[in-house]
């Protein structure tokens, strides 16, 4: 059966964001073919009409997984309100560090589920993994005051805080709710009291 243009392409759109969810919950190694191909209701024959490889999906899965908005604030611009990028940054820092965002892998930060998996992966994948990163850079920058270069000197600072006290609260959380919540709560008065 022939499927339109139009269907084609909003097929592999559900296959791109299936994968972009499965691989943040599960790895890239953790996901098959068939799976994503399954919870984007089609057959994993289709893939390959789609993508050249598992590789490739798994590329362009990583870089729309960096589309994730942390809060509602990700918008706003930081001259809106006196005082706003310091309150944007404390939304920021708390959405992310938060409890629903570390049970959430499928639905949050790719830089905090697949950063290990993205490094093992090879050239091609750390090259989309780092225009992620760096995009995450650019949006963060706007929320911080100052000139560019301290500007982007903090944002890499926090954003790596950020992202390590995620991994290590996802790490602990089955074996010791209390410490991951520890690490979370630390960080978030450290970064944004």
């Amino acid at each position: 059966m022939k499927v339109s243009k139009a269907q084609a392409a909003e097929n592999r759109e559900g296959i791109v964001e299936a994968a972009a969810r499965l691989y943040r919950e599960k790895g890239l190694d953790g996901v098959g073919v068939a799976e994503i191909t399954r919870d984007a209701g089609l057959t994993h024959g289709g893939l390959y009409r789609h993508f050249e490889s598992k590789d490739a999906l798994a590329r362009e899965a990583c870089l729309r997984a960096f589309d994730w908005t942390i809060t509602p604030l990700d918008g706003w611009e930081p001259r809106e309100a006196e005082g706003a990028p310091e309150t944007r940054l404390r939304a920021l820092v708390h959405g992310y560090l938060s409890v629903n965002h570390r049970d959430h892998p499928g639905e949050g930060c790719p830089a905090a589920a697949l950063a290990a998996d993205a490094a093992r992966a090879g050239p091609e994948m750390s090259k989309v993994f780092a225009q992620g990163v760096e995009r995450n850079i650019q949006r963060f920058m706007s929320v911080l005051p100052g000139n560019d270069g301290a500007k982007r000197a903090r944002t890499i600072a926090t954003l790596s805080s950020m992202v390590g006290a995620l991994v290590l609260a996802r790490a602990t959380a089955a074996g010791n709710p209390a410490l991951s919540e520890e690490i979370l709560a630390t960080l978030r008065e450290q970064l944004a009291p």
